[in-house]
């Protein structure tokens, strides 16, 4: 499907600089004073994985969809990690790089593609450690790439061991579909987070032996990751246990 490269448009307001397609939507935003840190919740839950997996040094994240680079910047200045960035639109990198603080270190890698395609390149199997899916058009209508043949190649580029984030719109005619074939695409190996205020909500997918976590590990991996990264980790993790009876999360 041919799509035309949508044109950047930027507004700011009480310290905060936003990322348009042209509508009110809200595509990204950046503290100005403080670039690294994550503005939108949403984009800290894309982070959930830390809950989970603790890649080594020497595996890569990828990312589904740059936005105004808010967890481009949050990952190269919070972990050691290579970051493998796919965004479809070459002037919303031009427009990070002007207007958002966009860093280009070594390991920094940005391919301007379709992430269908990106995802479906046998080049790009078993790659990355951490899949994170955020990919929308200037009228929201819910994730522009969401086939269970696009989730089954999202789950074929993380390595043995992984896990997949996603920003779904919980209130959205999208959600269920997203759901169903995120299930069929990861045989049911779901966690979701609450669905946030602005209407967005995370979904976790997991690849890789059957995992099993106590109530007592998560809550102390939530604490850890709330120390090291800032992040509402402990909000997380309580969510989760609020869905199960039982001493395990079971994923």
């Amino acid at each position: 499907m041919s799509r035309k490269h949508e044109i950047p448009t930027i507004s700011e307001g009480a310290g905060v600089r936003y990322l348009h397609f042209g509508t009110e939507w809200v595509q990204g935003a950046m503290w100005v004073a403080r670039p690294a840190e994550l503005v939108l919740e949403y984009t800290s839950q894309l982070m959930a994985w830390l809950l989970f997996l603790n890649p080594a040094r020497g595996q890569d994240l990828g990312l589904l969809g740059l936005g105004a680079g808010s967890v481009t910047r949050f990952c190269l200045k919070h972990t050691p990690h290579r970051l493998r960035v796919v965004e479809w639109n070459p002037l919303v990198t031009s427009a990070c790089e002007l207007y958002f603080k966009l860093p280009r270190p070594a390991r920094l890698e940005i391919a301007h593609c379709d992430a269908a395609e990106w995802v479906a390149d046998p080049k790009q199997q078993d790659t990355c450690a951490v899949l994170m899916v955020d990919i929308y058009d200037g009228q929201a209508r819910g994730p522009v790439r969401d086939s269970v043949e696009f989730y089954q190649d999202c789950r074929g580029v993380l390595n043995e061991v992984g896990v997949l984030t996603v920003n779904l719109f919980g209130a959205h005619a999208s959600f269920e579909r997203n759901i169903r074939n995120l299930s069929q695409a990861f045989d049911g190996r779901l966690l979701l987070l609450p669905q946030i205020d602005a209407g967005n909500q995370i979904v976790l997918a997991f690849k890789g032996p059957k995992l099993e976590v106590s109530i007592e590990r998560l809550l102390a991996r939530a604490e850890d990751v709330e120390k090291q990264y800032g992040l509402p980790a402990k909000k997380w993790a309580r969510s989760m246990l609020s869905r199960t009876e039982n001493a395990m999360l079971v994923i």
